[in-house]
C-alpha cells in the first residue's frame, strides 16, 4: 500500500520530473504521456482523436499508446 505522500504525487501533481520521465517503460498510456507534457486529460485525448498530438500516438483498440522514445525525443531527454 502507498503512503499519502505517494498517493498525492501521482494524483495531484502536474507533470513529471526528469527521473520520472526517463524511468518510463518502452510505451506508455495517452495520461501518463499526457502527464509528462503537462497537457490536461481532456486536452490530450482531443489532439489525440485529432492527431495533431505533439508526438507519435499509436491506438491499440480503444487504447492509446505513446512511444517513450518519442516522448523523449520531444522533450529533449533522448539519449
Amino acid at each position: 500500500m502507498r503512503d499519502d505522500a505517494t498517493a498525492k504525487d501521482s494524483k495531484g501533481s502536474k507533470g513529471m520530473s526528469r527521473e520520472e520521465v526517463l524511468a518510463l517503460p518502452v510505451a506508455v498510456d495517452l495520461d501518463t504521456s499526457n502527464r509528462a507534457l503537462g497537457l490536461g486529460r481532456s486536452k490530450g485525448y482531443e489532439l489525440a482523436k485529432r492527431g495533431a498530438y505533439p508526438c507519435k500516438v499509436l491506438r491499440l483498440g480503444n487504447a492509446y499508446r505513446v512511444v517513450t522514445a518519442d516522448l523523449l525525443e520531444l522533450l529533449g531527454l533522448a539519449a
